[in-house]
């Protein structure tokens, strides 16, 4: 079975706002589901989105 996470967990893990994650989610960038009245993140989706790097931003 695989493990989901919470944007609340995605959000303190990666230490950025829950909003940035939900803004990802819809944008596209982080695979999500909508479960139990909430965004879902497969654990693997989220390792994936890590490796290539998209929760790094630069503030110009």
């Amino acid at each position: 079975m695989e493990e989901y996470l919470t944007t609340e967990e995605i959000a303190t893990s990666l230490k950025v706002n829950i909003v940035t994650v939900r803004r990802w989610i819809k944008s596209g960038k982080l695979p999500a589901s909508f479960l139990a009245k909430e965004y879902r993140v497969k654990k693997a989706d989220l390792e994936k989105f890590i490796k290539e790097g998209h929760e790094r931003r630069k503030i110009k």
